[in-house]
């Protein structure tokens, strides 16, 4: 809708809205053009407005200023929406990034965040003794969110050296053939993962951030350790006498910055005449320059173009199951393995019985999976894994019902009993009795040459035999 200085409308109005003496609007980009004709009819051209009855504003504000960021005086000059135009070039780039959020720069220890745990495992400030917060800095949501990351980041080697300093395992590279150069994930074991001749307890978690050792990064913060991590069910399967491997789904690549690609102009080996070359490049130039305008007001902190290099044979959680148990859980000598896997720790498990199902049934005598994920991986797999998953298998899942209280499903897949809890993150803590009681039935059911009993339950367990 082109104006004049003037105010006079130079073409149609492009859109008008139904009624008399109503605004009629336009909107370019994040710029509104209001004007309020003495008449609203179907034919404007040629109509006059009174000087200043054309009105810019930004959308959203009173005052003119786009989002408390750019000056609220735009250049004085004829806007001509038949042309395509650039709000950024009459925006004060210098005065946006006064307003823009502070640096990516974060601590590397929790001292530093001023954080620790307490004697409960509950992450505290060290001043304040207050929960961690978030909202660190107001309606600065992604700074707060790479600070929350850079935290989780700390929280992961935490839980690394508490898994090797107070469950005493071992960290175990993989591929176990890789070279210095390749890239190389790994996993934790106890000493006597491989030679227990009893029992093998195998930990799976679900997907996300989370890495080896973890059910939940935002229990790990918000609550304690014993919830979000797997620490309880490891220090009581080795009380218990249980060899234990703890496997690490969600490494399955390294990041490396990626390298910078210089392109050499078309334009140089063209036949074209240096004039129109010349031309050529301007316009290129011009559009990279606001391209990089906008994007230093979009990201005025550009993080570094990272590239992902994948670790051989590991490269997604359910490559991770197979290799574990292709030259770990295969080999070890226990007559009774058991695996905890929690919600896409649960698919993992069922591709893994699809792939090695003849070894799986020959070693593992029971599974409890947590709000497992695997019902879409249930309907690939065969009649005969179908039917031992509902013999070994046992879910316990989110529900408002009490703990092991029955929960009817609509697939045709393993039992499934309520969590005690209706929050996902928490059904492998809160179930945690329930699996080790369930663990021990199965042996003994094993050895007394019983089927396990894993059947649906009608009843709810007593908390007195937990």
């Amino acid at each position: 809708m082109p104006l004049s200085t003037t105010g006079t409308y130079l073409g149609p109005a492009p859109r008008l809205f139904p009624g008399c003496r109503r605004r009629c609007r336009r909107v370019r980009n994040d710029v509104s053009v209001s004007c309020r004709p003495r008449k609203c009819n179907s034919n404007l051209v040629g109509a006059r407005i009174p000087r200043g009855k054309v009105i810019t504003t930004a959308r959203g504000s009173s005052t003119g200023e786009l989002e408390g960021h750019a000056s609220s005086r735009l250049p004085p000059q004829p806007c001509s929406w038949g042309q395509s135009s650039d709000l950024l070039s009459r925006i004060d780039l210098d005065e946006l990034m006064k307003k823009d959020e502070p640096p990516l720069d974060f601590p590397d220890t929790l001292e530093g965040f001023e954080y620790a745990f307490n004697e409960k495992g509950q992450l505290r400030h060290i001043k304040t003794g207050e929960p961690f917060v978030f909202n660190y800095r107001e309606d600065l949501h992604r700074w707060n969110q790479k600070r929350y990351e850079a935290l989780g980041e700390i929280i992961t080697k935490y839980v690394y050296e508490l898994l090797e300093k107070d469950c005493n395992l071992k960290k175990i590279s993989i591929p176990v053939d890789a070279t210095e150069s390749e890239p190389k994930s790994f996993i934790f074991m106890s000493e006597d993962a491989l030679t227990n001749p009893q029992k093998l307890m195998v930990l799976i978690h679900g997907s996300g951030v989370v890495r080896a050792g973890q059910w939940a990064r935002r229990l790990i913060i918000n609550e304690d350790l014993d919830s979000g991590t797997q620490i309880p069910f490891i220090k009581r399967a080795v009380a218990e006498g249980y060899g234990v491997i703890v496997l690490n789904p969600n490494e399955n690549y390294i990041e490396v910055e990626k390298p910078k690609i210089h392109v050499q102009s078309s334009s140089d080996s063209s036949d074209e005449p240096a004039e129109k070359r010349e031309r050529k490049d301007k316009v290129s130039k011009e559009t990279k320059k606001r391209r990089d305008f906008y994007e230093k007001y979009r990201n005025p902190q550009r993080e570094k173009e990272m590239m992902q290099l994948y670790i051989r044979e590991n490269g997604s959680p359910e490559e991770h199951a197979i290799y574990v148990w292709d030259h770990f859980i295969a080999q070890a000598a226990a007559e009774n393995v058991f695996f905890v896997a929690h919600s896409y720790g649960g698919l993992a498990f069922v591709e893994l019985m699809i792939q090695r199902e003849a070894d799986v049934k020959n070693k593992v005598t029971a599974v409890a999976l947590t709000d497992s994920v695997h019902n879409f991986f249930f309907f690939f797999a065969g009649k005969t894994i179908r039917e031992w998953m509902r013999e070994n298998c046992c879910n316990w899942v989110s529900s408002s019902e009490p703990l092991d209280t029955s929960v009817e499903s609509m697939l045709p897949d393993c039992p499934r009993v309520s969590a005690g809890t209706d929050r996902h993150e928490l059904t492998s803590w809160k179930s945690f009795p329930s699996i080790f009681k369930f663990f021990t039935e199965a042996s003994e059911a094993k050895i007394s040459s019983l089927k396990p009993a894993v059947t649906r339950r009608s009843h709810r367990i007593k908390h007195e035999e937990l």
